[in-house]
């Protein structure tokens, strides 16, 4: 059980995610590129300074790179910037998967 700000949330861990291994270099050189809002939100977030959570930067799940991923939760946080702007459906189907 995690507890943030007095609200109980059940551990969901995901053990065995799918992964397309063939996106793993990809995502290494995702997580050196600098995109404003995913590093002000890592600052907020790395080595367990959110409520001592655990998030995964640039984490393949599936045929997807997701920005942060927290395992113990279960829970995916993407932040799309200007480079979603035009990628509806693949948005839609990527929010579909997860």
């Amino acid at each position: 059980m995690t507890i943030i700000n007095g609200i109980k949330i059940k551990d969901h861990f995901v053990y065995d995610l799918p992964k397309n291994k063939d996106l793993l270099g990809f995502a290494r050189k995702n997580r050196k590129a600098r995109n404003l809002a995913e590093v002000a939100f890592w600052l907020q977030v790395h080595n367990k300074l959110f409520h001592g959570l655990d998030f995964d930067r640039q984490r393949v799940i599936g045929n997807y790179i997701v920005d942060f991923y927290v395992r113990k939760l279960g829970l995916v946080v993407e932040i799309d910037g200007g480079s979603h702007n035009e990628k509806f459906d693949y948005d839609e189907q990527r929010d579909s998967f997860f």
